[in-house]
């Protein structure tokens, strides 16, 4: 993995739409690029990070001028990879909005989120979501083998929760056809574990990313590879009715496990 320290003109951007999923105002991604490779994720192709090195200082500045509200961190590429155990840039981004009185939403896998909590526990309004895709050990050492485990992000929930932090649990992306045999066990264990919600968003396999997909479904899963063929055929995303149908199933086992389906 290649580092190249950068300056940016900017941090912050200013999401355009109502952003009901992670109720979001604003987003900032401390790196551009992400070491933890998945392999659903096109963050994966290009092998080096960028650290933006006058980020803080940016944040500072913008913070002052705009009105209050909730920023995503880590929209694009995980605020907590590898990187930020040396660099701290989104810790010192988090004591800005702190400072700032902003809320703030995190998206990670890693339980370098804990080491943050003397400041997440000091900003009013702070969610952190932890993304998983299955509860299995085997399936998640195939797409994201360089990510705590299962098991582990399960006890990041629970020990977030119990520090007082609004803690979720993210079925993103969802592999059609490789998970939904275990969403309930994944909806019971992150109830056990105290998340407080449930989010889910789809696979998307778009350009390069769908072909490297694909690949690795072959490998993998080869039985699957037609059934995604069928499924996603000339778009990015899987047809409507599949959607649908695993909006329901979802919707009905939060309702089962006594947990939201969405940030409430």
């Amino acid at each position: 993995m290649n580092y190249k320290y950068i300056t940016c003109d900017h941090i912050i951007n200013k999401i355009t739409w109502n952003d009901t999923l992670f109720l979001g105002n604003y987003t900032i991604d401390p790196y551009q690029n992400c070491e933890f490779g998945c392999k659903y994720c096109d963050s994966t192709y290009d092998p080096t990070i960028y650290i933006k090195t006058n980020a803080c200082e940016l944040l500072n500045k913008e913070l002052a001028d705009l009105e209050k509200g909730c920023i995503i961190v880590g929209s694009v590429h995980d605020p907590y990879q590898k990187a930020e155990e040396k660099q701290k840039i989104t810790r010192n981004l988090l004591k800005t909005i702190q400072k700032h009185g902003f809320s703030c939403h995190i998206l990670t896998k890693s339980n370098l989120v804990l080491r943050d909590l003397d400041i997440l526990s000091n900003i009013s309004g702070c969610m952190v979501t932890i993304s998983m895709i299955s509860t299995s050990g085997n399936i998640s050492n195939i797409f994201e083998e360089q990510v705590p485990s299962p098991k582990e992000r399960l006890k990041i929930v629970e020990k977030l929760s119990q520090h007082g932090i609004k803690t979720g649990v993210a079925v993103m992306p969802l592999l059609p056809f490789i998970v939904e045999g275990q969403l309930e066990q994944l909806i019971k264990a992150a109830s056990k574990h105290k998340a407080q919600y449930i989010l889910h968003k789809h696979l998307e396999l778009k350009g390069d990313q769908k072909k490297f997909f694909m690949d690795i479904l072959k490998e993998s899963f080869p039985s699957l590879v037609e059934k995604y063929e069928e499924l996603y055929q000339d778009n990015y995303m899987p047809n409507d009715e599949y959607i649908s149908g695993i909006k329901d199933i979802l919707d009905s086992l939060c309702v089962k496990y006594n947990i939201k389906n969405m940030i409430t």
